[in-house]
């Protein structure tokens, strides 16, 4: 259950940053501001970072007393160093070893400029609230700061409890948002989210994270955030992708589906949700395998390899998604492997690992996965040999003690077992 609730909890910045208004700027200030948000925006969701930074750049020019471009640029670098560090995938979140020590710690430089900026984006939304404590919009920006301070100490400092603490504040004043105008519903996005997460945690895991007063429900997060990507102002992109991982949690991959399918074409340069989109297919063939329906098993998979095979050729992946292959070639070995395609898998771990300026990181988990691979394959010698090349690179997460694992006992897994290996 932690790991649900530390993962949910770094996308309370993310998922409110971008429900802003700005009524402290005249009308043509705010026409500029929105226009030079939604460009910059647009750049972040299709992984074009440098453009986001322009935009967000020249914000901070513009209006300096004005909060929205420092939190604005600290999202875009939360963001960016996520998809550097390959931690942008749902799916990476998904062992317990994210959790774990390791040697993929952050640039300090990258922490000071993340605080400095978040610094400055609340103490400008604070100086407003001195000037009018009822102040929406104030109110607003300070709670989006206190998420993505959230966002950051979970998702790349992974300060766990700090984490959950800060974006305990956030909703407390995004709630305050919705006591003035209820009619806010991009504010819901964040409550919503810790309706959630709070909703799923043990009790002490609540009590550790100061939780103990509000138990949350499940069911009711996912409303109000159902409700954020249909009637949301600013927020509707941004709740989908939050229950994209959701959805996931809770199996629903049909629901997941429809979602990745739909930011797909809206942004078309992000081929991160081109890969949740065949994450759920292989997720879904497994479902229906045990519903005894094989032939949507087969199709689900056929779709999702397909997929993988087309990110592979796209020549605007190659030229406009840094680094991306390594983490497709990662991403198409992990759909094999739980599809029982054991060889196949372990060649696209491998050829992951032989990636240009691949992620150090990733090149580590691929040898880890490869060896896996073979292990469930009966090719124990290659396994070895992998868990091996494991020890000899620097540890990220737990990587270190599995292959340690790996070389006293061959790793077993129970997923399906196809008729033969293609």
């Amino acid at each position: 259950m932690k790991k649900l609730a530390v993962v949910v909890v770094m996308l309370l910045g993310a998922a409110t940053v971008f429900a802003q208004q700005t009524p402290w700027l005249t009308d043509a200030e705010r026409a500029r501001f929105e226009e030079l948000r939604r460009s910059g925006l647009d750049a972040l969701y299709n992984i074009d970072y440098d453009k986001a930074h322009r935009d967000f750049n020249e914000i901070v020019k513009l209006y300096p007393n004005h909060p929205g471009g420092y939190q604005l640029q600290a999202a875009r670098l939360w963001i960016k160093t996520l998809y550097e560090s390959r931690r942008l995938q749902v799916s990476l979140y998904s062992s317990e070893s994210f959790y774990t020590n390791g040697d993929d710690k952050v640039d300090p430089k990258i922490v000071t400029e993340f605080r400095n900026l978040t610094r400055e984006a609340k103490r400008l939304a604070e100086a407003k609230l001195k000037q009018e404590p009822k102040n929406i919009e104030a109110l607003d920006f300070l709670a989006n700061t206190e998420g993505l301070k959230a966002s950051f100490e979970e998702a790349v400092e992974r300060r766990h409890f700090a984490a959950l603490r800060d974006g305990n504040d956030a909703v407390d004043h995004h709630r305050e948002v919705l006591k003035l105008d209820p009619k806010y519903i991009d504010a819901q996005i964040t409550i919503g989210l810790y309706e959630y997460v709070v909703g799923s945690l043990p009790l002490p895991v609540k009590i550790l994270a100061g939780a103990t007063g509000f138990r949350g429900s499940k069911k009711r997060g996912l409303a109000m955030l159902e409700q954020v990507a249909k009637e949301g102002r600013w927020s509707q992109d941004d709740a989908k992708s939050v229950l994209i991982l959701l959805y996931t949690r809770e199996k629903r991959f049909a629901d997941v589906l429809v979602l990745t399918r739909e930011l797909s074409v809206k942004y078309p340069r992000n081929y991160l949700l081109r890969v949740e989109t065949a994450d759920a297919l292989v997720s879904l063939a497994g479902v229906k395998r045990k519903e005894k329906d094989l032939a949507g098993a087969v199709q689900a998979e056929k779709e999702a390899f397909a997929t993988f095979d087309e990110l592979l050729r796209d020549r605007n992946v190659r030229e406009s998604a840094t680094r991306a292959l390594d983490l497709i070639h990662f991403k198409y070995g992990e759909a094999l492997l739980i599809a029982g395609y054991n060889e196949r898998a372990a060649k696209e771990f491998l050829a992951a690992t032989k990636v240009d300026r691949a992620e150090p990181g990733l090149i580590t988990m691929a040898h880890l996965f490869a060896a896996r691979s073979y292990d469930v394959a009966g090719k124990r010698d290659e396994a070895l040999a992998q868990y091996k090349e494991v020890l000899a690179r620097p540890n990220v997460y737990d990587a270190h003690d599995e292959a340690k694992r790996g070389l006293r006992q061959a790793y077993k897994t129970e997923q399906f077992k196809p008729d033969a290996e293609q």
